[in-house]
Formats: structure tokens, C-alpha cells, sequence
């Protein structure tokens, strides 16, 4: 019975489900750091236990941003109204991105305090790169969420398909660019293309390499991960909200682009 439990809780489901948790506005550092010690767990029941290989470590990162991807919980225009009412788009653009930069700072704290325990102890530095790899897919998860959330506030929605969706969101996400609606779909007919896993491999390694910070020693470790987290969030959240106000002309508050200088390139 208890193996079976185990069984079902390091299941794919399962771990989609971790990761979708961990995307929540509100969560209790206790609950953050027990979500996140679960991923650890489930990313190791999968046989990911030598990740100190870079390639090892992209490609199960790839794979589960990939498989978390279609499923993380973004919400449409008319729920987010609902759980935000009396906002206007700018004032629920700001709550989103603050809330997202908490929750990847959170990823962060809870990361790097697990790891400042272990940094005492140099046998279980050999667990270090599974936490690391887990908390970049919680942190990419909270964008990826967040992501959506603003294509939906400024009338930018992703394309409803499961695929065209799931394409759609982790291109947005690793451009830091709003989804061109005029545009057909790329890559349609694959869970990802090569060029889409492409940026997100190389987007991850960049993430991957940031978060080796969280190995600082004692609790230096959390300030400077749940620092750089949220610093990350908010420069992803920038640049999305400027393009998609570009693809959004005559929204309130915002001046249309000048006209081109007759002459310029």
C-alpha cells in the first residue's frame, strides 16, 4: 500500500500537479518548501539522480517545462476580474506581476534555505543539482503562468489549441515577447519544434546558471536566489507588457508609437 502510494505520487500527474501548486499567488514558506522538496523527490524517482551533467540537467528540464507547459493554471480575462475586481488593466497587470515575483521569490528563498542546510553536510551537496533543476521549473512554471495571464489582460490571448497553445506560451516566455496573432502557428503538429526547444534549452541554461547561486553558503544562499528571481520576473514581465501594448494600439493610458521619420530605415 505504501509503495503504491509512493508510485502514485512520483507519477507524471503528480508532478504536474507539484509544479501547478507551486504556481499559486498565496503560499506559506512551509507549504513552498514542502512542494518543492516533493518535486526533488518526484524529479528523482525518475531516475534524474546524477545531475551534474549539464546536458542531463537540460534535458530533463526541457522535457518537463514540455510536459508542465499545457497544464499550467493560467487564467482567463473574466476569472482574473473575478478574483481582482475594480482594477483596471494596468492596476491587474502590476497585482500579477507582483504577485509572480513573490511566488519566484519564494521559489528561490525555499530553494536556497534547503540548500544552506545541506552546504554543512558534503555528502548531500550530491543532491544540490536535482534542487537547482527543480526549482528552475517551479520558477519557469510561475512565469509561464504569468505569462498567459498578461497575454489575457491586454486582449492578446494564446491560441486555445492544446498544442498551438503549449507553443505559443513557451515562445512568449523565452522571446519575452507577446504572441503575434497575425502570425500562423509554428511548429504545429510537435509538442515543441526544434528551433521552440531550441530557445527554451537555451533559456533554461541561462536560468540554470543564475540559480547556482542558491548553493551560497548559509542563508546567503536564499537572499541573492529569491533576489535574482524576482529581479528576473520583473524584467520578463517589462519586456512582455511593452510588446504587448504595441500589439495592442489605443489602450487606455498609453500613447501610440510615433509615426516612422519619412527616410529612416
Amino acid at each position: 500500500m505504501n509503495e503504491h502510494s509512493e508510485r502514485a505520487e512520483d507519477g507524471p500527474d503528480e508532478l504536474v500537479k507539484t509544479v501547478a501548486a507551486l504556481t499559486a499567488d498565496e503560499i506559506e514558506p512551509a507549504k513552498r518548501r514542502q512542494l518543492l522538496a516533493r518535486l526533488v523527490g518526484q524529479a528523482r524517482a525518475r531516475g534524474i539522480s546524477d545531475l551534474f551533467k549539464p546536458r542531463a540537467a537540460l534535458r530533463w528540464m526541457v522535457d518537463t517545462v514540455a510536459e508542465i507547459a499545457p497544464h499550467v493554471p493560467v487564467r482567463d480575462l473574466a476569472t482574473l476580474r473575478r478574483h481582482f475586481p475594480g482594477l483596471t488593466d494596468e492596476e491587474l497587470a502590476d497585482r500579477l506581476v507582483r504577485n509572480a515575483s513573490r511566488a519566484t521569490a519564494g521559489v528561490g528563498a525555499a530553494g536556497g534555505g534547503a540548500s544552506a542546510v545541506q552546504w554543512t553536510v558534503t555528502p548531500s551537496l550530491l543532491s544540490a543539482p536535482v534542487l537547482l533543476a527543480a526549482e528552475t521549473v517551479a520558477v519557469v512554471a510561475v512565469e509561464l503562468k504569468l505569462t498567459g495571464e498578461l497575454h489575457e489582460v491586454y486582449g492578446v490571448p494564446l491560441p486555445r489549441g492544446g498544442t498551438e497553445r503549449t507553443i505559443a506560451l513557451v515562445q512568449a516566455w523565452a522571446s519575452q515577447r507577446g504572441v503575434n496573432p497575425m502570425m500562423p502557428g509554428v511548429g504545429v503538429g510537435a509538442v515543441l519544434g526544434t528551433a521552440a526547444r531550441n530557445e527554451l534549452r537555451d533559456t533554461l541554461l541561462k536560468r540554470f546558471g543564475r540559480n547556482l547561486t542558491t548553493l551560497g553558503p548559509f542563508l546567503t544562499g536564499a537572499a541573492v536566489a529569491s533576489y535574482l528571481n524576482r529581479r528576473a520576473t520583473r524584467t520578463l514581465a517589462d519586456h512582455l507588457r511593452a510588446d504587448l501594448r504595441r500589439q495592442r494600439p489605443g489602450l487606455p493610458g498609453v500613447p501610440p508609437a510615433p509615426p516612422a521619420l519619412p527616410g529612416s530605415s
